[in-house]
């Protein structure tokens, strides 16, 4: 029996566009965050990132774990509704 895809959900969306935003609002091109999500040790490409943010690609928890570490956010930013610019919630280091 062959896997079929699974949907993405309101929550996975609402992820996908918060990247989009934070990823914007800090002036980064899709392949300088997937630049530093590798360097961070999660291997990423540009395209990955595209479809992540397209919600076409589904975001597992150590992507978002990694995508909220190079942002400098926590992983609970991506998974909010995003009101307006999200760099208030930027993390303290």
């Amino acid at each position: 029996m062959a896997a079929r895809s699974l949907e993405i959900g309101p929550a996975g969306i609402r992820t996908a566009r918060t990247i989009e935003i934070l990823r914007t609002e800090r002036g980064l091109a899709q392949r300088e965050l997937a630049a530093r999500v590798s360097a961070l040790g999660r291997p990423m490409t540009n395209t990955m990132l595209s479809r992540i943010e397209r919600a076409q690609r589904r975001c597992d928890i150590d992507d978002l774990v990694a995508l909220a570490q190079a942002l400098l956010v926590s992983p609970l930013v991506l998974l909010q509704e995003a009101e307006g610019p999200v760099t208030s919630f930027v993390q303290r280091r």
